[in-house]
């Protein structure tokens, strides 16, 4: 009778998951995950703060006139120290190595890679030397450019005597990154007023040659269209009396 009952008894009822305990859990998993991930870009930020106090004296030595560096941390995911609009440092994987970047044209190239603050900031003082030597550069090619446009102009200056200058021109003992700037003495008058009278003696036998050529031309064309007109008359007309 007993062994009959034990037989019929239900068996025990399965647990149903509890939905609330789980999001409870995955919303305590994912804020020690964000935790996580803040406090290791903290400590990204936290380096390369300690990299721009030490670069500091060395953009202090750019001169006032140069804005080519504006320095500053820009924080986020990814979190950088820029030099510049081409340079920056930033951390890598493993957060304790140091990347110095730069963008080329031929794409984003490493200059250095180490976990030795020293290091990056020769390289950085080295960049910056190179970027200042490039700019200076270019401002002599710009005045190399310039003085050879007044020399030009200097040539091939109208017979009025009046030689075009530029509005910010530089006397002869003014120096740009150490180049001289020297004038150039321009033509003698008497000789640009025989140039521009052989020019212009020239300029009118030209035109005048050229106009006698293009009456010659319609005239020949007058002829032909006229003496074409008549004798295709000729044959419209004259041809049936005939």
């Amino acid at each position: 009778m007993d062994h009959s009952q034990s037989d019929a008894a239900p068996d025990a009822p399965t647990p149903v998951p509890n939905l609330r305990l789980a999001i409870r859990r995955a919303r305590i998993e994912t804020a020690q995950h964000s935790e996580a991930l803040a406090e290791m870009r903290g400590g990204e930020t936290a380096r390369l703060e300690i990299l721009a106090d030490a670069l500091k004296p060395v953009l202090a030595q750019v001169p006032k006139d140069v804005d080519l560096f504006d320095a500053g941390l820009t924080p986020g995911e990814k979190p950088r120290y820029f030099i510049d609009m081409l340079g920056f440092v930033e951390m890598a994987r493993d957060r304790r190595t140091y990347r110095f970047l730069q963008d080329t044209r031929h794409g984003r190239v490493t200059v250095l890679e180490s976990d030795k603050a020293d290091e990056i900031i020769e390289a950085v003082t080295a960049y910056i030397a190179r970027r200042l030597v490039e700019r200076q550069q270019a401002l002599v090619s710009d005045q190399t450019i310039e003085m050879a446009a007044r020399a030009f102009a200097a040539r091939t200056a109208p017979a009025t005597g009046v030689t075009p200058t530029t509005e910010a021109a530089l006397p002869a003992t003014q120096t740009l990154d150490g180049v001289l700037s020297t004038p150039v003495a321009p033509a003698p008058t008497q000789t640009r007023r025989h140039r521009s009278f052989f020019a212009t003696a020239i300029m009118f036998i030209v035109e005048f040659l050229g106009a006698i050529v293009l009456c010659l031309l319609l005239s020949a064309l007058v002829y032909f269209l006229y003496t074409t007109g008549t004798h295709q008359w000729a044959l419209h007309f004259a041809g049936p009396y005939n």
